[in-house]
């Protein structure tokens, strides 16, 4: 079920290289699981942006974006206090009860449901091994925010001027018995090459609507089309055609 609201801003800063963090005020009782998304009305703009849930509590929802383009651009200019309309509880997130010692996995602006998703694996009494994954240390954002609830992280960047040098797949060990991850198909194509678990995936794709209506983000599975905004964003391994 999904929910428009306003909400105000209570902060929007940068905190790396083209990304920013904003904590908006509002209803969060339908954000019910990590790995759901909100979407954004922003003036002048005819699609709303989706973006994912960082975090959220009883009163507040976090998002971290990155500016790629005019509609991020501009959500990057507003400040505390302003509103915006937004379509919550979007998406069927990621299922937890999967696993016992899980691997999560987070490329760039992949990373941010992945924190959400720790902290209700550790309410559950698992320890996840986080794996963050970016181009460049100035890119780089939340490895202590996921140090300090619990997690053992492990940061790689492209070019090796931070943590491991090389991509996702080089900071594997085979010490997990599930996978949760989020970030570019490039990634996920690599990651499927190199699990030897069951795990989830979850999908960054264009999308009109966001509730199902428009079939604009369908993509064909194992077991028939399935509405990315709807039916995802994520997608089990076993049922995913690549």
């Amino acid at each position: 079920m999904y929910k428009e609201n306003t909400y105000k801003i209570l902060s929007n800063d940068k905190i790396a290289k083209d990304i920013y963090k904003m904590i908006l005020e509002g209803d969060t009782q339908y954000i019910t699981a990590p790995g759901q998304f909100i979407n954004i009305k922003l003036d002048g703009k005819f699609l709303r942006r989706p973006i994912s849930v960082c975090d959220c509590d009883s009163s507040t929802i976090t998002i971290i974006y990155k500016t790629v383009g005019s509609g991020t651009e501009y959500m990057a200019t507003l400040g505390a206090n302003e509103t915006l309309d937004i379509l919550t509880g979007l998406g069927n997130g990621y299922d937890i009860s999967k696993s016992t010692k899980p691997l999560l996995i987070g490329g760039g602006v992949g990373v941010p449901p992945m924190f959400m998703l720790a902290k209700k694996l550790i309410e559950a009494g698992q320890k996840p091994t986080v794996i963050l994954g970016f181009n460049t240390k100035e890119e780089i954002f939340f490895e202590e925010e996921f140090k300090s609830i619990g997690c053992d992280v492990r940061v790689t960047t492209v070019d090796g001027s931070y943590g491991i040098k090389g991509f996702v797949t080089d900071a594997f060990d085979e010490d997990y018995d599930y996978f949760y991850t989020c970030g570019p198909m490039p990634m996920f194509r690599a990651i499927e090459n190199k699990v030897t678990t069951s795990g989830q995936y979850s999908f960054e794709e264009r999308m009109g609507c966001g509730f199902g209506a428009c079939m604009g983000c369908s993509c064909k599975t194992k077991y028939g089309s399935k509405r990315i905004c709807k039916d995802g964003l994520v997608l089990e391994r076993e049922e995913i055609i690549w």
